[in-house]
């Protein structure tokens, strides 16, 4: 009788493809959250315990899991960390591609980049350096991750570059200045805690306000670059980016 269950079972899944490809769906979004789940756990025990210090086992434990339930997710801590690394790197290259896309101005589309940096760096890792310690990884693991970290980075030089051109950020050297932004978002990481007084949206507004503020166009720099607020061709502003390199 079981066996003929079985045997419909299968039938209406073959007759039904979609029904399966749902399921498949559902069953991956669920194991994603449960990833994401130990993700925050691990950044409590790295924030507690140091990146290098933290072990599996004290992981498993922070998760509320058995160690051998922590490694059906993860095999081990490089792979948790290139899941870290990968998925924040990932989050924060859409929100740049989106923000660029947009019919904002160039100073709220850096804004919400920003925004989003700390969100999924402070707020989604609870603060952890983990996204930051890239050379903990092994070389195959580490080369994917510093590939998408130089999209990223050139990604927030084309803003600066755009900003450049419409004559909203001052003339400068967008790869110093996108540098510049990028290493002060990423030291948030060193110092921010997640009992502190200020809430992760409180320090991301106030810190693009500072950033961008800082290389604001003064009345008169659009004369002397001939920058219009119209948008400059595309191919312009894509080989003054490439020039930074």
């Amino acid at each position: 009788m079981a066996l003929g269950r079985h045997k419909i079972r299968t039938m209406v899944q073959n007759l039904n493809p979609g029904s399966n490809k749902a399921v498949s769906e559902r069953v991956r979004r669920k194991s994603e959250a449960r990833r994401l789940d130990i993700l925050r756990a691990a950044a409590r025990v790295f924030r507690r315990s140091g990146v290098a210090a933290a072990g599996m086992r004290e992981i498993a434990e922070e998760a509320d899991l058995s160690p051998g339930n922590l490694y059906y997710y993860f095999a081990g801590k490089d792979e948790l960390l290139f899941f870290c690394q990968d998925r924040t790197v990932d989050r924060m290259l859409e929100a740049a591609e989106a923000a660029s896309a947009s019919t904002m101005l160039v100073e709220e589309q850096l804004r919400s980049v920003i925004r989003a940096h700390l969100h999924y760096t402070l707020e989604e890792l609870e603060g952890a350096t983990a996204h930051l310690e890239v050379d903990m990884l092994a070389e195959s693991l580490r080369k994917g991750i510093i590939e998408k970290r130089d999209k990223y980075e050139q990604a927030v030089r084309a803003l600066i570059v755009k900003g450049v051109k419409r004559g909203e950020f001052a003339p400068c050297d967008a790869a110093l200045v996108a540098r510049a932004m990028l290493g002060a978002l990423n030291w948030a990481s060193r110092w921010y805690r997640p009992e502190g007084k200020q809430s992760v949206a409180a320090i991301a507004e106030g810190l693009a306000d500072y950033l961008v503020r800082g290389i604001a166009a003064a009345p008169g720099d659009a004369a002397k670059t001939g920058a219009t607020p119209a948008a400059k061709s595309q191919r312009t502003e894509t080989a003054l980016v490439g020039s930074r390199t």
